[in-house]
């Protein structure tokens, strides 16, 4: 099954870019997950296809327009189409490498990229959009944030990494940082590959791993011990 994501944007020429290249361009490239970028002023009114108007209630900025917004989504979404949308948003739930494992098993998804000061909020009821942010700061659009998402994703599709393992044993997947990677050559201004490393103990060095991984997470990240708790 092909992991299909259509993104739904003002600017469909920032799509595949990035993704177009290294694992998930490989993975474009072999049909492993197809990429359709849409462009959201197609469904603009009069003659310069406006997609935004003033906020009701005033205030700065725009808001993308609900009637606009909707008749891009529905023209997206055939009849039977059941892949999540997604909606890029800073108010949005955190998006989770769970969440990330959630979507690489499905169908794909449709996803909204936002711009101007937001989205109106009638077309998010209407649609059924899952609010998704990835992390607690402001893009000028949603469509970094859609990369990101689509990255996290794709790695994670069956075929595209060359051990699976990778994508097992990594930040977040047991609710911890990963721990420090080394390799060649043995010593680096003056400082050294940990002995237990190259002792050959696969049990030794998995209880290392596993101790660093804590060390990192609760000196880094806190709060993702107390979840785990």
């Amino acid at each position: 099954m092909t992991f299909r994501a259509t993104i739904l944007t003002l600017f469909p020429e920032m799509f595949p870019g990035p993704l177009g290249l290294s694992l998930s361009g490989d993975a474009l490239a072999r049909g492993l997950w197809s990429c359709e970028a849409r462009n959201i002023r197609d469904h603009g009114l009069g003659k310069h296809r406006a997609v935004d108007d003033t906020p009701a209630g005033g205030g700065a900025g725009m808001v993308l327009r609900a009637d606009v917004l909707a008749a891009g989504i529905d023209e997206a979404a055939a009849p039977g189409d059941f892949r999540p949308r997604l909606l890029m948003s800073p108010r949005g739930k955190p998006l989770t490498q769970a969440r990330v494992r959630e979507l690489a098993a499905g169908p794909g998804a449709i996803i909204v990229c936002g711009r101007f000061e937001g989205v109106d909020e009638r077309v998010i009821l209407a649609r059924k959009l899952e609010e998704v942010s990835i992390g607690d700061y402001v893009l000028s659009g949603g469509e970094i944030a859609a990369l990101t998402l689509l990255d996290a994703c794709i790695r994670l599709l069956p075929g595209v990494m060359g051990k699976e393992a990778s994508g097992q044993d990594e930040s977040f997947e047991n609710g911890l940082l990963e721990y420090p990677h080394y390799t060649r050559p043995r010593e680096f201004e003056g400082r050294a590959i940990p002995d237990v490393l190259l002792s050959g103990d696969h049990a030794k060095i998995a209880e290392w791993r596993r101790a660093e991984a804590e060390r990192i997470t609760r000196e880094r990240r806190p709060d993702l011990l107390r979840i785990r708790s």
